[in-house]
């Protein structure tokens, strides 16, 4: 796994000594030599870390990581505050500016691998999860607003022995957040993928005799409903062989032991933000790819996403032997709806014609609306008289109930259906498709408001 990395650093030599480390492990190394430097490094050839030291002439590290962080279009770099100050305090500062890590001179080379590879996943998915949002302008927007990644309190997962003596860290942090406290693997488990809310957060004391920390972390990292959950580690400072493991199976943040209240707070801040944005970029993917198979008046599927699926279907439901059936419905008499009433009444007959056909088929049927005020119904499993039941009822339904205008307004509606079945292995989905329309057009021109059976071929 390779990356390029940015180092900033006012000392030529703390630059070249991290630059050679770097370099043979054969990351992409850039470098700069003040604050000013730094921002223009990363502007121009956005990094995948910035590796930040504090102490700096004119910007100082911390106002760096600041600007890095409060800009949209690098705010997702991550950044590490590599510095000779190694209190607490002084971790809190950086992580409170933004940071994702930090690191103290002398920098141990385990651990500045470790991070680098672990933010460098991040990285990664973060980088995948932004090209396939909603356009990187609409992104920008949404992630200035105001409160985009939430000040709420994050929901936060403690998985500890109830001896450890956490009752104090748990009343403090419960200032700030929403703690729920287990003591063992097997709950915590069950807690963690049970919950309608999921946690944003999971820290995990590795100062338990009962259950083996690792484990549950890899437990974690495995099951779908926790598998982007950040973890966080609490260790003694001996453990690092836990610790790197720990690390490089997926483990996001660690702290050691003796654990200094402000510093934990400040590292689940920075990881339920981290959570926050992550999840809003999945929105936003998840919301492009629906406006890419979904009708946008109806909420049924669309036309290209019926083609796809329903190729796919066809070429299943042969080869096992099993039947499907599909049925091609249209508004009888649109036209005059639109130029008697208007096309917004169009629209929400359209809509409710959307609803009905919810309504009245199964949840594994598959409804499209194919173009203007026609629609394809898709029928696994079913035969061709139950495929003709189920058009019957779906154009009763449309017939026996007024379409609703406005709140004084209604206007009747019926619906033609043609009904076609899968014939066997020679079958393809444009026959299928073409023998619903054919009988479609028989149910119009028989008189419309009626159900047609497209005969065998």
């Amino acid at each position: 796994m390779t990356a390029r990395i940015l180092v900033v650093d006012d000392i030529i030599a703390n630059v070249r000594l991290l630059e050679a480390k770097l370099s043979a492990e054969y990351f992409d190394v850039l470098t700069a030599m003040n604050g000013l430097d730094a921002l223009e490094a990363v502007q121009k050839s956005k990094p995948d870390i910035v590796l930040l030291d504090v102490m700096m002439p004119g910007i100082d590290g911390i106002e760096v990581c600041k600007r890095i962080k409060s800009d949209p279009a690098t705010q997702h770099i991550p950044v590490v505050i590599v510095t000779a100050l190694d209190q607490p305090e002084d971790r809190v500062r950086g992580l409170e500016a933004g940071a994702d890590d930090f690191l103290t001179k002398p920098v141990n080379d385990i651990s500045l691998f470790c991070r680098i590879k672990s933010l460098t996943r991040l990285k990664m998915l973060t980088d995948e999860l932004r090209l396939r949002a909603t356009g990187g302008d609409a992104l920008e927007v949404m992630m200035r607003t105001p409160g985009a990644l939430g000040e709420n309190p994050g929901r936060v997962l403690l998985v500890a022995s109830e001896d450890s003596g956490y009752e104090r860290l748990v009343a403090r942090l419960g200032e700030h957040h929403d703690i729920s406290v287990v003591a063992d693997g097997a709950t915590a488990i069950a807690t963690a993928t049970e919950t309608l809310s999921p946690y944003e957060l999971i820290i995990v004391s590795f100062d338990q005799a009962n259950f083996d920390g690792l484990r549950l972390c890899s437990q974690l990292r495995s099951l779908e409903a926790t598998r982007q959950t950040p973890i966080l580690i609490i260790v003694n400072p001996d453990e690092q062989q836990l610790l790197l493991r720990g690390l490089d199976m997926g483990v996001n943040d660690y702290l050691l032991r003796p654990v200094d209240n402000q510093e934990l707070l400040a590292r689940i801040n920075t990881q339920v933000k981290r959570w926050r944005y992550a999840e809003q970029l999945r929105a936003s993917v998840k919301a492009s790819i629906e406006m890419a198979i979904t009708d946008p008046l109806t909420g049924l599927y669309n036309r290209r996403y019926l083609d796809t699926h329903l190729s796919h279907m066809i070429e299943h439901y042969i080869n096992r032997g099993k039947q499907l059936s599909v049925l091609a419905v249209d508004v009888d008499f649109f036209k005059a709806i639109n130029d008697t009433y208007g096309h917004d009444a169009g629209d929400k007959v359209l809509q409710e014609l959307g609803s009905r056909l919810r309504e009245n088929t199964r949840s594994i049927d598959l409804s499209c609306r194919t173009g203007g005020e026609e629609f394809i119904v898709v029928l696994p499993s079913t035969d061709g008289d139950t495929a003709e039941r189920i058009a019957e009822r779906l154009r009763r339904s449309v017939a026996a109930r007024s379409f609703s205008l406005d709140v004084k307004k209604t206007v009747p509606v019926t619906v033609s259906v043609g009904m076609a079945t899968l014939l066997g292995a020679e079958d393809t989905l444009e026959h299928l498709l073409k023998r619903a329309d054919e009988a479609l057009y028989t149910a119009k021109r028989e008189g419309r408001n009626r159900v047609v059976r497209a005969l065998a071929a």
